[in-house]
C-alpha cells in the first residue's frame, strides 16, 4: 500500500468519523438510530480505488466507530454491526472503482448509474447485517406481539433508507470532484 493511499484511507476514516458524530436524531427510534453522513467517506474512498480498499476503508471505520459509540450485547454482535456492516458497505461502493473516469461532457453517464447501484448495493448489504443482527440480539426491543422480523426490518429501515437517499444525492452533486484521478 502506497503512501497516498494510505493516507487517503486515514483521512476518509477520520472524516467518516465526524461525520458519525453529526447525527439528525429520529424522534420514532428510541434506542438509536439516526441519520448520518459517516458513510460518505468510505464511498468516496471505495470509488476511487474499488471494492477491495472500500472494505478495508469500511472496517477499519467500523472499529474507529465502535471505540467511539460502542453498543456492546454479544461478541458477534460487535462483529455485525461493527467492522462488516461498514466493510460491506465500502465493498458495495467499489462496484464503480476502475470504472471509466470522464466522458466527453464530464462524467460519464454510466459512472452515475453504477455510482447509484454501488450506494444502493453498499447500503443494502448494510441493512443486512443489521436486520440480522436486530432480529438475533435486539428482540426484547420489539413491541409485545409485533413479530420480531417486522421490528427490526422497520427498525433499520427508518434510518437507512434516508441515509440512502442522501447519499445517492450528495455523491450524484460531488462526483466530478470524487473521481478526480490521484497523481
Amino acid at each position: 500500500m502506497n503512501i497516498r493511499l494510505f493516507t487517503e484511507i486515514s483521512l476518509s476514516v477520520a472524516l467518516a468519523a465526524v461525520l458519525g458524530l453529526i447525527k439528525i436524531p429520529l424522534p420514532h427510534l428510541l434506542y438509536g438510530g439516526s441519520v448520518s453522513l459517516e458513510a460518505l467517506p468510505i464511498f468516496v474512498v471505495a470509488f476511487r480505488h474499488g471494492g477491495r480498499v472500500g472494505l478495508v476503508t469500511g472496517v477499519v471505520y467500523g472499529l474507529i466507530d465502535f471505540l467511539l459509540k460502542p453498543i456492546i450485547v454479544h461478541p458477534i454482535q460487535v462483529f455485525l454491526d461493527y467492522p462488516l456492516a461498514f466493510g460491506l458497505l465500502g465493498l458495495g461502493g467499489g462496484w464503480v472503482g476502475g470504472f471509466g473516469r470522464k466522458g466527453e461532457g464530464g462524467i460519464d453517464w454510466r459512472l452515475r448509474i453504477l455510482g447509484v447501484a454501488g450506494i444502493s448495493v453498499g447500503n443494502g448489504m448494510r441493512f443486512a447485517v443489521h436486520f440480522l443482527s436486530g432480529m438475533v440480539f435486539f428482540a426484547s426491543y420489539a413491541p409485545q406481539g409485533q413479530p420480531i422480523w417486522f421490528y427490526s426490518l422497520t427498525y433499520n429501515a427508518s434510518y437507512i433508507i434516508p441515509q440512502l437517499v442522501f447519499h445517492i444525492l450528495l455523491l450524484q452533486t460531488m462526483l466530478k470532484l470524487i473521481m478526480l484521478k490521484p497523481q
